[in-house]
């Protein structure tokens, strides 16, 4: 496996490597979700790439960029273990050479809502910088997690409305064993703040399973489990169709939670159904 930093130094790594390329894009702090990932990539691509970059350009301004985990050696053996050939960890010079960007990508009206709404701007800042690494990889296939469900379908809107010849595949949430959706900044929790935070795939369950009694009855069952639950703010639960458009009468939905446990936000989704 190669480790890059600068630009001169990945362009030259990337130029010996051949056949189907797979792009995992990461801001480190790997885990088990992100192993999930690249082994997807692994298991469809010839090589397989991975940036590892704390993006500040989609952190707001009261959002916790400077405690946001970097763990770069960690990362490495995570990366190391997945068979990964090349890791490019670049500073903020090195992806914004210019000190910013003039010209960024909007998300439109998708990203004005659930995750949009509470984080302006947020999505701008994504969508740049997954575009820039697109076309400075230039991979066949790049890979996302489905835990951010929103981020996934902007990304897919992008890559086809700009037509940028890549294969987006989305991979499947990956749960600890009490059903907690692994994330970078469950490393926030508290024991206590842990345990509450589970309340939120035990919510996103109990939709699931109320499928049968229509959209009304998916969010009702879910919004009864999480007022179990006083101890956290919720910011959204909301059932949207797949695309994240307008829940079919019958079909495949998407069932989608974002709440505050402490100082810590989540978001969850799970498919549903109808």
């Amino acid at each position: 496996m190669k480790v890059v930093r600068s630009r001169a130094e990945f362009f030259a790594a990337r130029g010996g490597q051949s056949g189907t390329i797979g792009l995992v894009p990461t801001m480190g702090a790997l885990h088990a979700g992100h192993v999930a990932l690249l082994d997807s990539a692994r298991s469809e691509c010839d090589c397989v790439i991975t940036t590892n970059f704390v993006n500040p350009t989609q952190f707001g301004p009261d959002e916790d960029l400077a405690r946001y985990p970097r763990t770069l050696d960690a990362d490495l053996e995570v990366c190391e273990r997945a068979g990964v050939d090349l890791v490019w960890a670049p500073g903020v010079d090195d992806v914004y050479p210019s000190g910013g960007t003039h010209v960024r990508v909007e998300p439109g009206p998708l990203g004005d809502i659930l995750e949009g709404t509470v984080r302006p701007g947020h999505f701008t800042g994504v969508l740049t910088v997954v575009a820039k690494f697109l076309n400075l990889v230039r991979p066949g296939r790049a890979y996302f997690g489905e835990k951010d469900y929103q981020q996934l379908a902007l990304i897919r809107q992008m890559t086809e409305d700009l037509e940028l010849g890549v294969a987006i595949v989305g991979v499947d949430t990956v749960r600890e064993p009490d059903g907690l959706a692994l994330s970078s900044r469950n490393v926030y929790l508290s024991p206590d703040e842990r345990a509450r935070a589970l309340v939120l795939s035990r919510a996103l369950g109990a939709g699931q399973a109320a499928a049968g009694e229509g959209a009304i009855g998916v969010i009702t069952a879910a919004t009864a489990v999480l007022a179990s639950q006083p101890d956290i703010s919720v910011d959204y639960l909301e059932l949207r169709g797949a695309d994240l458009g307008e829940i079919p009468v019958h079909g495949a939905c998407r069932l989608l939670v974002a709440a505050r446990v402490g100082a810590t936000r989540l978001i969850d989704n799970v498919g549903v159904d109808l």
